[in-house]
């Protein structure tokens, strides 16, 4: 049943063109659990979502993760490709650690916008793997700032609201 393994024999069906941009009102919704039921569905999301990260890589040089909802699929599925490809199914951030950071953050929705943001340093998610397995990761620094950001999306919050003040924007060229 992997999922990952699955999807990489199924063809594509969304691209770039298909991302959600800042202002689409799917962005600001909290996505609904997978459930089995949903599981022949999701070879298919994970595909897509390898092919439009692969693209935005191409295209503006960045991206280690993406959330189902960036592009409409508005379940709790988010996309890693960081040491390997993995898919973390309604993940759940059990643990935040005091010790924060602020950081420029990115977003494929809106590639050439960097915003401002304090992260929590360390966290926990536990979530569903490819293989509907439970797991449980404690991350720091980048790839907790990356799973924050990505858990986010799956609540319907971009991280244009989390911006440390008014400045907290700056242009990417």
């Amino acid at each position: 049943m992997d999922i990952l393994a699955q999807s990489l024999s199924v063809a594509p069906t969304k691209h770039l063109p298909d991302l959600l941009l800042l202002g689409d009102p799917r962005l600001y919704e909290r996505c609904e659990a997978v459930t089995e039921a949903y599981l022949p569905l999701l070879p298919q999301i994970a595909a897509d979502l390898r092919q439009v990260m692969a693209e935005v890589r191409e295209k503006y040089r960045f991206g280690r993760g993406i959330a189902a909802p960036q592009l409409g699929y508005m379940k709790r599925v988010i996309y890693l490709d960081t040491d390997r490809p993995r898919l973390l199914i309604n993940p759940d951030l059990t643990e935040r650690s005091a010790d924060m950071f602020e950081l420029w953050d990115d977003c494929m929705c809106f590639p050439h916008l960097l915003v401002r943001v304090q992260r929590h340093r360390r966290v926990t998610v536990n979530y569903l793997d490819e293989n509907w397995e439970q797991k449980s990761r404690t991350v720091e620094d980048d790839l907790s700032e990356l799973i924050q950001h990505e858990y986010d999306h799956l609540e319907g919050v971009l991280c244009t609201m989390r911006a440390v003040d008014e400045k907290a924007f700056r242009w990417r060229g």
